[in-house]
C-alpha cells in the first residue's frame, strides 16, 4: 500500500484545479471515486493503487511526466478571472497556452488589470492563497473623491471593518498623485481594496496590482504572458516555503 493521499491535494498536483476548487468541485457533486458521488471533502486515495477518478462524468488520468510551471500574465481591463463564462464574456483563458491546464492563483476583478499569476502548481497555488504565509501583493488604487485624511489613513493602516471582519494590518502610500495610492496587503479576501476604500465612503475607480510576493509586472504589456524566470521562481517558492 502506498501513501495515502488526500483527493483535493491529489488533484490539484495534477494540475486540474487548486485545491479549493477542487472542494467546490466536490460540493457540487462532480467527482466520482469508482463511480460513486464523492461527498466527503477529506476522502484519500491509495497513490500506488488509484481508483477511477472522473470529474464531470470524465476519467481523470494523472499527467505525463511534467515539471509544474508558473507564468505571469497582465490582465486586461474587462476581461473575467476565470476559464469559462456562462454570459459569454471575456475570460482570460482566451490569453492562455493551451498545451498543458493551467489556473489562476486568486482572483482579479473584471474592472481590475495587472499581474496574475498562472499555473498548474497545486501545491504552490495553496500557499500563496494561504493568509498564514502571509505572501505580500501591492495595489496601485486611484479613487473619486476628496483624498483620505491623515486619521483615516492612519485607521486605513491599522486595519478596516469589513463584513468578514477587522482586516489585518496593511501599508498604505499615497502617492504624488493625492487621489492615487500604494496599498500593500498579505490576504487576500473578496474585492478586498475595493471594500477597505469602501469602508472610507471613498469609490476606487482603477485598481492594480503590480506585485505579488517578490514579482513585480514590471513592462509586460496588458495581454501579454511570460514563464517566470530561473530566478524568479525560485523566489516565489522560497516566499511560499516550498525551498
Amino acid at each position: 500500500m502506498g501513501e495515502l493521499v488526500r483527493i483535493q491535494k491529489l488533484l490539484s498536483g495534477w494540475g486540474i484545479a487548486s485545491r479549493r476548487g477542487i472542494e467546490r468541485l466536490i460540493e457540487s457533486g462532480r467527482v466520482e471515486i469508482d463511480g460513486n458521488r464523492l461527498t466527503t471533502q477529506g476522502f484519500s486515495v491509495d497513490s500506488d493503487n488509484l481508483p477511477e477518478i472522473r470529474v464531470d462524468g470524465k476519467v481523470i488520468r494523472p499527467p505525463a511526466e511534467q515539471r509544474p510551471a508558473v507564468y505571469i500574465f497582465h490582465k486586461p481591463l474587462g476581461v473575467v478571472t476565470t476559464l469559462k463564462d456562462e454570459r459569454g464574456r471575456e475570460t482570460i483563458r482566451d490569453y492562455l497556452p493551451q498545451d498543458r491546464r493551467l489556473y489562476p492563483v486568486g482572483r482579479l476583478d473584471r474592472d481590475s488589470t495587472g499581474l496574475l499569476l498562472i499555473t498548474d502548481h497545486g501545491e504552490l497555488t495553496n500557499r500563496l492563497l494561504h493568509p498564514s504565509y502571509k505572501v505580500e501583493k501591492e495595489y496601485i488604487v486611484k479613487i473619486d473623491g476628496e483624498p483620505l485624511s491623515t486619521s483615516e489613513q492612519e485607521q486605513f493602516r491599522k486595519g478596516v471593518a469589513i463584513e468578514e471582519g477587522i482586516t489585518a494590518p496593511c501599508c498604505l502610500r499615497q502617492l504624488t498623485d493625492p487621489q492615487s495610492y500604494s496599498v500593500i496587503i498579505s490576504e487576500g479576501k473578496k474585492r478586498q481594496v475595493r471594500r477597505m476604500f469602501a469602508s472610507f465612503r471613498r469609490q476606487v475607480v482603477s485598481l492594480q496590482r503590480i506585485r505579488f510576493g517578490p514579482l513585480r509586472l514590471g513592462n509586460l504589456r496588458p495581454g501579454e504572458i511570460r514563464l517566470l524566470t530561473a530566478e524568479e521562481e525560485s523566489a516565489l517558492l522560497k516566499a511560499a516555503g516550498l525551498i
